[in-house]
């Protein structure tokens, strides 16, 4: 026997799903948008509570919901392997959407623009990720690639993965980034001289290094605007 409370077996007036039929997502609380999400929760908990649970851990909010790893979600009693996954592509779908809306605003002689379109993607990282941001002639993005994983030092932002990427997309500027799990975006030696040798590589190869953008938590570092790209 099912013994999970449903949407439909709750009183009407806590049914988030028939709420959002009749008033539209947009008036759905954060806890009400998740319950829609997970649809039913245990023996001794609605949906509606599962959700505010969820909400009450780590960061207290939806960023819960990137900040989390599946397995931490799962030790939430009623949220299971399956849950745990639709919740975390939920996430997913938000930064993708997200991402997808600021690209026409990228501008690659503007450093903010280029910072804002990968912010979030990169912030809510725990371990550093270097990525490969590439343009055209006309400073279109074409495209973009990671390069390594773990910190980002010379031998992991090897200049001949990052240069063999440029070509495959025939870009003719490019643009590092990186994140710093710690929030903060202040660039560190290692960081400069990772700049300077893959600078000096697309110099020999005609392929323009633009910028190296550090991301932090909601902040961002371009080190061209700080004269730090020589």
């Amino acid at each position: 026997m099912n013994t999970h409370i449903t949407m439909k077996e709750m009183p009407e007036s806590e049914q988030p799903l028939e709420k959002c039929f009749r008033y539209g997502a947009q008036v759905l609380s954060d806890a009400e948008l998740l319950a829609v999400i997970l649809r039913s929760g245990t023996k001794h908990m609605t949906a509606l509570q599962l959700a505010q649970l969820l909400l009450a851990r780590k960061d207290r909010n939806l960023l819960n919901l990137n900040s989390m790893q599946m397995e931490e979600m799962q030790e939430i009693p009623g949220i299971g392997q399956v849950k745990a996954a639709q919740l975390k592509c939920v996430a997913e779908l938000a930064g993708r959407i997200a991402k997808t809306s600021r690209i026409k605003n990228v501008r690659l002689s503007e450093p903010a623009s280029i910072a804002a379109y990968y912010m979030e993607p990169l912030r809510h990282e725990t371990k550093e990720k270097l990525l490969l941001a590439m343009f055209d002639a006309k400073s279109n993005l074409l495209g973009d690639e990671i390069i390594s994983v773990g910190t980002v030092t010379c031998s992991l932002a090897s200049p001949r993965e990052i240069f063999l990427k440029a070509l495959e997309y025939r870009a003719v500027h490019i643009v590092l980034l990186h994140n710093h799990p710690s929030g903060d975006p202040t660039p560190g030696e290692a960081d400069v001289k990772v700049t300077r040798r893959v600078q000096d590589s697309g110099n020999l190869l005609g392929i323009a290094l633009a910028d190296h953008i550090i991301i932090g938590d909601n902040r961002y570092i371009s080190l061209r605007e700080n004269g730090l790209l020589g």
